[in-house]
């Protein structure tokens, strides 16, 4: 038994390569955190959305697949790894477990005695954020790639009208 999971990513957005995850590891944990990483970060095509909106697109697919138990905790960067790890048991409860696909994420925490596990990838090449961004900027159908409850957050704050306009910045500007 798992008994203090930590979920670690930018869900940006969030899809439902997240909540397979959720959904796989959830059942086993005594308590299940998720952090949504680079909280300070928004407008930009690699994070789009503000901690803010990504929070509301995670709780409202939660609430609609009818899950509980998943605490939500915006965490900002502070790019310095060798402090990172303490930085993040700062911000959430105690775990044993660490959930991510980050290779660097993995390591630091991994340096640190901690259980990290890498999930499954649920068919990596549709559900990843870059896709679901990439297929936005291209005007292709990203809709089923995410929970209907994130699709109609997304439209509702103009997301991809965002997502198109920091991939138009003009060269010289940053959007990462």
């Amino acid at each position: 038994m798992i008994l203090n999971a930590l979920f670690i990513g930018r869900f940006q957005p969030f899809h439902f390569g997240h909540l397979e995850v959720i959904k796989e590891f959830l059942p086993a944990a005594q308590s299940f955190t998720l952090v949504i990483g680079s909280a300070q970060e928004s407008h930009t095509l690699k994070n789009p959305f503000t901690a803010g909106e990504r929070y509301g697109m995670i709780k409202k697919a939660l609430v609609d697949e009818k899950i509980s138990g998943v605490d939500i905790i915006p965490l900002p960067d502070i790019n310095r790894f060798s402090v990172w790890v303490s930085h993040v048991q700062s911000f959430v409860p105690p775990f044993d477990l660490v959930i991510s696909n980050n290779p660097l994420t993995r390591r630091l925490f991994s340096e640190r005695g901690f259980t990290v596990v890498e999930p499954k990838r649920y068919d990596r090449t549709r559900y990843s954020g870059a896709e679901i961004r990439r297929r936005i900027i291209e005007n292709e159908s990203w809709q089923d790639l995410v929970p209907s409850s994130v699709a109609r957050i997304i439209e509702s704050i103009e997301g991809t009208e965002r997502i198109r306009a920091c991939a138009s910045k003009t060269p010289g500007e940053t959007n990462e």
